[in-house]
């Protein structure tokens, strides 16, 4: 029995990274999507990003090589991911009980990585662990750690409570969405109930980790709760991170594609180049939506679509 816990979190660890090269793979091979052609881009270079101006400006831009910043995306999506700067500025009552939330699950992912650096330098260098490294990791770790678990846990029950006293929200809401919730509150209480009984300095998930990243799968050197809850705890947290990308709070891989594919996707299609026959062979597809204005009967192309004389 000492080892189905381990077995449990290698097998939370193996669905999540799967799951997510799936989303990933899934989504890039989708078709090229319609340019939103809304400036400013946040890579365009030059300086013209600071007044919405794009490559466009240039004369003969076909000829003139591009200017891509990749600090003007990383400004722009930084922020974005870190501190949801959209949901701040549109929806200020939402992103009070989300952002607290997001930043709770971000501090408790910085948490695990820790607590796997912290196993590691334990087998390689266990002097640096008994030094002031180890110091550092053993106030850092428990510091994130609980703060995370606590904004994630009141960031959970506050957008439960959202979703079901705002009108407007809960005509959106589907049992999905109240599952979730309910899930991160219960994993994150347990793993709260686990530091405040049995586990204040962190010292048995801490081991619980190192044992992990070893491969020594042995039991706590603990006896009753103090065995069970970090245990617990761990296999519960691997199993809603198992969870997240089956779901579609996988929109943290989306997110990428929302950017990149769609809203920052500025390529020019020139003669000869990648876009033109990509562009080409997607005109070539039969359209069969059903909107009286498009007219698709699975017959007639996109191409036929673009070049219609609306006038008849």
């Amino acid at each position: 029995m000492a080892v189905l816990p381990y077995l449990l979190v290698y097998l939370g660890v193996v669905v999540f990274v799967v799951a997510v090269a799936a989303r990933f793979v899934m989504w890039s091979r989708m078709p090229m999507h319609v340019r939103w052609e809304l400036y400013p881009v946040a890579h365009e270079g030059g300086g013209r990003a600071s007044y919405g101006g794009s490559y466009l400006e240039i004369p003969q831009w076909w000829t003139a090589r591009r200017e891509v910043s990749l600090w003007g995306e990383l400004s722009a999506m930084v922020p974005e991911m870190v501190f949801l700067v959209a949901l701040k500025e549109h929806n200020r009552r939402l992103w009070t009980r989300s952002f607290p939330f997001h930043f709770g699950l971000y501090l408790v992912a910085a948490c695990t990585a820790l607590l796997v650096f912290a196993g590691l330098l334990q087998a390689v260098a266990p002097q640096l662990v008994s030094g002031v490294v180890g110091r550092v990791l053993g106030v850092v770790i428990p510091v994130s750690g609980v703060a995370g678990l606590v904004l994630g846990l009141v960031g959970a029950v506050g957008l439960l409570h959202r979703r079901l006293s705002t009108p407007e929200l809960r005509l959106f809401s589907v049992p999905a969405d109240f599952v979730n919730l309910l899930l991160f509150v219960g994993v994150f209480g347990v793993a709260l109930v686990t530091f405040l009984w049995v586990d204040r300095d962190f010292a048995l998930v801490s081991a619980f980790v190192a044992n992990l990243v070893t491969l020594k799968l042995v039991a706590l050197p603990a006896e009753g709760a103090a065995a069970v809850l970090p245990a617990l705890s761990a296999v519960l947290l691997a199993g809603l991170t198992a969870y997240i990308p089956l779901t579609h709070m996988s929109h943290f891989v989306g997110k990428y594609f929302a950017y990149h594919a769609i809203r920052w996707n500025d390529e020019p299609n020139l003669q000869g180049g990648d876009q033109e026959g990509t562009i080409q062979e997607l005109l070539g597809r039969p359209v069969s939506w059903a909107a009286p204005h498009i007219k698709g009967d699975g017959t007639r192309t996109w191409a036929d679509v673009a070049t219609e004389d609306t006038t008849k």
